[in-house]
């Protein structure tokens, strides 16, 4: 199908290798390949290129997506709002990964227990905001700022606040940070802060979980979630605040579509998420 093509050049936009654009819609990377060389066929357009390990982009492809990306996923978001919903459907909720390690865990395994029928995927705020827009995910549980002018109904659970972790001990405010990675938008407010407070990024990771190891291996201090702190149980003399920082929090929301919060079973489920997080830290 068309439709099938186009979300296929989406995604891979995005991911950059026919691999992990399999990865993202469950299919094999050759039914990634076969479905693009479709769509080419269809529009008599060259689409893509490789480029080493990725692929590259073509300059009709461009155009396509900038004419049609935005519309896509709010024309699956509105098929998905007129699928029927009985006790036995799916719901699929798309996560930070450090929300889940660190919040979910305990609320989610007492909620499984009379609703098995719940799935969860582990993706960057963004791609959480997209899944939702297209009706992908039922609900997104996000870490960071939201995108401008996402269209979904969102509530703010509370302002997650960060710490600087360290092997050795801190009398003062490191020059340097291992941080997570900037070109996140949704990480755009860290940048910020750290360039005002004069704090190089050291690293940017992928993973806060990753940029918190490293420090505890003594390679560089290391300014993660409290969420990190959590789940891997970092001992409070490994964790320092520092006023300049104080600023530094990450908003926690949970969004959905409209529609999707007249079902109570998704009530059920964003109360569930609600009083797993913390009000206060």
């Amino acid at each position: 199908m068309l439709l099938e093509g186009i979300e296929t050049l989406l995604v891979l936009a995005q991911e950059g290798t026919m691999s992990k654009t399999g990865s993202r819609l469950y299919l094999s990377q050759s039914a990634v390949s076969k479905r693009i060389a479709k769509l080419e066929k269809r529009l008599g357009k060259k689409l893509i290129e490789p480029q080493g390990r990725r692929i590259k982009l073509t300059a009709d492809a461009e155009q396509l997506i900038a004419a049609v990306g935005p519309s896509m996923n709010e024309i699956k978001g509105l098929i998905f709002d007129q699928l029927p919903a009985n006790d036995h459907s799916l719901i699929q909720i798309a996560c930070s990964e450090s929300l889940v390690a660190g919040y979910l865990g305990e609320g989610m395994g007492r909620y499984f227990q009379h609703d098995p029928y719940v799935r969860l995927s582990t993706h960057h705020t963004p791609v959480i905001v997209e899944k939702v827009q297209a009706g992908d995910a039922t609900l997104g549980f996000c870490a960071g700022h939201l995108p401008p002018q996402h269209g979904l109904s969102t509530q703010l659970l509370f302002n997650e606040p960060f710490t600087v972790i360290s092997a050795e001990p801190l009398t003062t405010l490191p020059k340097a940070l291992l941080v997570n990675d900037f070109k996140n938008p949704a990480n755009a407010q860290q940048a910020s802060v750290l360039q005002e407070a004069g704090i190089i990024p050291l690293m940017e990771m992928d993973s806060y979980t990753a940029a918190a190891q490293l420090a505890l291996g003594g390679v560089a201090p290391a300014l993660v979630p409290i969420a990190i702190v959590k789940t891997l149980n970092i001992a409070p003399a490994h964790c320092h605040q520092f006023e300049v920082l104080d600023s530094l929090t990450r908003p926690v929301h949970l969004c959905y579509r409209e529609k999707s919060y007249r079902s109570d079973r998704v009530k059920a489920l964003i109360a569930t998420i609600a009083d797993s997080v913390p009000t206060t830290i």
